[in-house]
């Protein structure tokens, strides 16, 4: 059975909201928030007034006719936040501020660090300010991405990427080769799109899924053999698709046990011992420097500062890019070590697309997230300015922020106090990697599952803005999730021909309790959320479903 019903609790004065797999408890609209907002604080009401009303008074500056008037609720005026306070809680502690490189049109990094931990040293500037600036947005210039040869070397590829995760957590289990498996459907991830694709982590690995890397230079795993995957990759490049190989760098399991009985022993080409190993693992009795970041306690934690192991891993990637063909990096935990050395890494692979995994718990208070995200966003973009701006990094606020948005009928969330999207897009856009699903969060792990019946809405969110968008495998190519497949093609689509890029400027025209609505670049027109938003003549339905929307010029 499935169905709506509201509970209401015994003093008769706050509505229970609940999302799960079978039923929807359906919130009021903003008119009613002062009475049934299942707000923390006073200052949840405040927050949802200011970011309706400001969309309100924007959707007025550009002429449109499509908003009708918002309910009479009480109006604060909303503090907009010019500047954004750098609170950088690990070492090198970088006062950061991004500006515009007019050689590539690229943004570029410039970082004042204080030397705390051994690394590369960083390029000052006289009086680097204590604030982060948002980037400027200029057009990318659409260069074709076809081989490696012809890879232009950047963190976000020609700025018009698509993303395809290229596997999930079962995928090592397939009963043939995964890689042949992709290679059938290299034509159809062409034609649907994608620019990218993730592989799966390709060395000899302790676990199936390949995250616990044992022997760097045996690419013989559970997802094929290394002559599998070398095919794969040139399948895919003929039909204009990089290939970015998993890189696991912070964390590597030994061959065997040391004098002591731990095991921290390596073999294969890559020979290390203990000095390979950070010295305040708490587990593997390592002999190197101390950690830059955080432990993994599954495995021996890498010691990036040791010259030899730098050295050895860019070796190895250099030679996974000229052996197999990788074009780029998804870079797996990298909060474990320093983003200097992925600057180093960066360097000598000079990839053609990187993204980094900076997974960090989103600010909450009580069992509700907080409005105000910028702590959250701001330790992601201090680890992107650490590596130099030369990876971008999985938006990993903007996911929690839409678990909040579909979760509580909570559609205001979806804008800042400065009217910008809340997430690392609406401050580093073209750094900012956006995703909906993948292998850890969803499949059959489900660590943290995308609210039941609103991927559809996640995705009409994240591909049609800026940043990079990521599909999940299963989300167009597994069966049990058909009904997905044709809309979010359409998305794509949608997206390329409206020149919808990483850098594009987003225009918040809606932002209330039951909907979000915003234009991009002038020239799609967009809507998520149960409440009602009507375009006016001027736009024509491109694509809709249940709570969303998607409408470009006539």
């Amino acid at each position: 059975y499935r169905g709506s019903f509201v509970l209401k609790e015994a003093n008769g004065t706050r509505w229970v909201d609940h999302n799960g797999d079978d039923f929807v408890i359906p919130m009021p609209e903003a008119s009613a928030a002062s009475s049934t907002l299942d707000a923390k604080s006073q200052q949840d009401m405040r927050d949802a007034t200011d970011v309706a009303m400001a969309a309100v008074a924007r959707a007025a500056e550009m002429n449109l006719n499509s908003i009708v008037e918002v309910a009479d609720v009480a109006v604060l005026e909303p503090e907009v936040e010019k500047d954004v306070e750098v609170e950088v809680e690990v070492a090198p502690k970088p006062e950061i501020s991004i500006m515009d490189d007019e050689d590539d049109e690229e943004e570029i990094v410039v970082a004042k660090a204080a030397p705390v931990i051994e690394g590369p040293e960083l390029v000052e500037v006289d009086q680097a300010p204590d604030v982060v600036v948002a980037p400027p947005t200029p057009e990318p210039v659409p260069v074709p991405v076809k081989t490696a040869s012809s890879r232009v070397t950047s963190a976000v590829g020609n700025g018009r990427e698509v993303l395809l995760q290229g596997f999930n957590w079962e995928s090592s289990k397939s009963p043939s080769s995964w890689y042949a498996n992709v290679e059938n459907l290299a034509d159809t991830i062409g034609r649907i799109g994608f620019t990218v694709i993730w592989l799966p982590p390709p060395t000899d690995s302790v676990s199936l899924e390949g995250y616990m890397p044992r022997d760097y230079y045996d690419l013989n795993s559970r997802y094929g053999t290394v002559d599998e995957l070398k095919s794969l990759i040139k399948a895919l490049r003929r039909n204009g698709v990089m290939s970015l190989g998993d890189a696991v760098l912070n964390h590597r399991c030994a061959h065997s046990q040391g004098p002591e009985g731990l095991w921290n022993q390596f073999g294969g080409k890559l020979a290390w011992d203990a000095r390979a190993i950070v010295a305040d693992d708490p587990n593997f009795g390592g002999k190197g420097s101390p950690s830059d970041g955080d432990f993994f306690h599954a495995a021996p934690n890498v010691d990036h500062s040791q010259s030899f192991v730098k050295a050895d891993l860019e070796e190895w990637m250099q030679w996974l890019q000229k052996e197999v063909g990788y074009d780029g990096w998804r870079l797996d935990y990298v909060r474990g070590f320093w983003g200097g050395h992925v600057k180093d890494y960066m360097e000598a692979t000079q990839p053609g697309f990187a993204v980094g995994e900076f997974w960090d718990a989103l600010d909450y208070k009580y069992d509700a997230p907080e409005y105000n995200q910028d702590a959250h966003r701001q330790r992601i973009v201090n680890w992107i300015n650490a590596a130099g701006g030369l990876a971008g990094a999985f938006d990993v606020t903007t996911k929690g922020i839409l678990h909040a948005v579909f979760e509580r009928q909570e559609y205001w969330r979806l804008s800042d106090k400065a009217g910008k999207p809340p997430g690392v897009m609406g401050w580093w856009p073209s750094r900012a990697v956006t995703f909906v699903e993948n292998h850890d969060t969803g499949s059959t792990q489900g660590h943290w599952r995308f609210p039941r019946g609103k991927e559809l809405q996640g995705y009409a969110y994240i591909l049609t803005h800026p940043g990079t968008p990521t599909v999940f495998w299963d989300h167009i190519f597994d069966n049990n999730w058909g009904h997905l497949h044709e809309p979010i093609e359409r998305m794509i689509s949608i997206r390329k021909e409206s020149g919808v890029h990483c850098r594009s400027t987003v225009s918040i025209v809606r932002c209330e309790q039951s909907v979000y609505a915003a234009v991009i670049d002038d020239n799609l027109l967009m809507k998520i959320g149960p409440g009602e938003f009507h375009a006016d003549g001027a736009w024509k339905v491109a694509l809709s479903g249940q709570d969303f929307c998607i409408w470009t010029k006539k």
